[in-house]
């Protein structure tokens, strides 16, 4: 599944001039680090953002928790008062996305097994 970042950003930014805020007061009123809202509004940085700290910014925008869940998903966002879908695809993706992290995790501990190998090599070669 891809991801549409361009339409989360431009969904904030939209909303953010349409309240009048600044970058600052939306990351004090969702309680997420104005640097993460900074990379998400501008779009310079696309990583994977928890479910947690879209629905906070969804939230303090004054729209339903999923909603920029669902503009990165690719659909159409749910309605405020709709409840909140906690499909089993949710958890699979959730499940996807944790499985490719450990990936990255473990070539980079592989990377770094490779590099201490090294300098131990180097140390003794010098002593």
């Amino acid at each position: 599944m891809s991801e549409d970042w361009a339409a989360v950003a431009k969904a904030i930014n939209e909303r953010v001039n349409e309240l009048g805020w600044r970058q600052r007061e939306l990351a004090e009123r969702s309680n997420v680090s104005q640097a993460i809202v900074r990379e998400i509004q501008h779009h310079v940085v696309e990583r994977r953002r928890s479910a947690r700290t879209l629905e906070s910014l969804s939230i303090a925008l004054g729209w339903h928790p999923q909603h920029l869940l669902f503009l990165l998903q690719g659909r159409k966002p749910p309605e405020t008062d709709e409840p909140i879908s906690d499909s089993a695809d949710t958890v699979w993706s959730r499940l996807d996305s944790l499985e490719q992290r450990m990936d990255e995790i473990t070539e980079r501990l592989d990377d770094l097994k490779g590099d201490l190998a090294t300098v131990i090599e180097h140390v003794r070669k010098n002593r």
